[in-house]
């Protein structure tokens, strides 16, 4: 089937390099006589026919932006058959040959529905999380881990100035990821991940490790999909105060993660991934994803991508618990 006119959507959680991967889509469908539609809020859009089409001067100045040009939205209906024909029945309607979406794990679950009904899907992975397997790395890691960093690093100054151990929680329901990475980067004291437990009494014991070796503060980077949770850490170790030897404090980042502008490397990234799903697309090799492998666009069917969940490295995790329990030489 020849290629005329494309869908585009943003779906799930934003993330920085959605909006340089939507005007990679715009540009490299331009330079193939393809037409482009974009379809606001998601799946839900999808649902609804809010379609309207993507020029190359409505994507003017959206190279350096966070978040999405074209919204986002989660919604339980389009997980329905009856949804998802509602999708299909618009699509059909505005002439739409086939879809390129960008998202994170849910995302790419219904996409893979709609491939399973025989329309044209290619996906690009876009999700701070870092959870999707076949992909070295997502659309919106590079810019949050910089923003983390940035946080960390501040509230490093004022916990030695204070003398205190600080609890910093990232984004990370269920992957620590972010947090990992983070905290090796921040040479944080403590990390906290959902993929590898520890107890509070080893929260505990830790940080006093930190304070007998004349450490002047305590970094704790917890992800917020830890259990039994950051305000249950913190409670613990706020009635210990003097047990650690440092006061506690806690800083929750929160959405302050998703925004900002995307880093050269995030642009770069989501450029390559645009111009790779729609040359997947328009030659007719759909139902993939496209994703980052040993440097090397590549894709994968999504069949495999939905049936496989990618956590932290524990080898990671193993090397940073190494350089925070390192004792100074006697």
């Amino acid at each position: 089937m020849s290629i005329k006119r494309i869908g585009l959507l943003t779906s799930g959680g934003d993330a920085p390099g959605m909006n340089p991967a939507i005007r990679g889509v715009v540009r490299m469908a331009t330079a193939l006589g393809v037409e482009v539609m974009g379809i606001e809020r998601g799946y839900r859009g999808l649902m609804e026919g809010e379609f309207h089409p993507l020029r190359i001067r409505d994507i003017g100045g959206i190279l350096g932006r966070g978040g999405t040009l074209l919204q986002s939205a989660r919604t339980e209906e389009f997980k329905t058959e009856a949804g998802r024909r509602d999708a299909l029945h618009h699509l059909n309607k505005a002439d739409i040959d086939g879809l390129i979406i960008i998202g994170g794990d849910g995302t790419h679950h219904g996409a893979f529905a709609l491939a399973q009904m025989n329309y044209p899907v290619v996906t690009i992975p876009s999700t701070i999380d870092n959870d999707l397997c076949y992909t070295d790395i997502t659309l919106g890691v590079d810019t949050v881990l910089n923003t983390v960093l940035d946080a960390i690093d501040k509230i490093r100054d004022t916990a030695s100035s204070h003398q205190r151990a600080f609890l910093v929680e990232t984004m990370g329901r269920n992957s620590g990821y972010l947090a990992l990475m983070a905290g090796i980067a921040g040479g944080a004291e403590v990390i906290l991940i959902p993929e590898a437990p520890m107890t509070l009494e080893q929260i505990v014991e830790a940080i006093q490790a930190q304070y007998a070796l004349g450490k002047p503060h305590s970094l704790i980077v917890v992800a917020e999909g830890y259990k039994p949770g950051t305000m249950a850490v913190y409670e613990y170790l706020r009635e210990r105060e003097k047990e650690l030897g440092f006061t506690v404090r806690m800083t929750i980042l929160g959405h302050i993660q998703r925004g900002g502008h995307p880093t050269a490397f995030e642009r770069i990234l989501a450029t390559r991934f645009a111009v790779a799903a729609v040359e997947h697309l328009v030659a007719g090799k759909h139902g993939v994803m496209v994703g980052l492998i040993d440097d090397k666009i590549q894709a994968t069917p999504l069949a495999q991508v939905v049936g496989c969940h990618k956590g932290a490295d524990l080898n990671l995790y193993k090397l940073a618990q190494t350089l925070e329990y390192a004792r100074a030489p006697k």
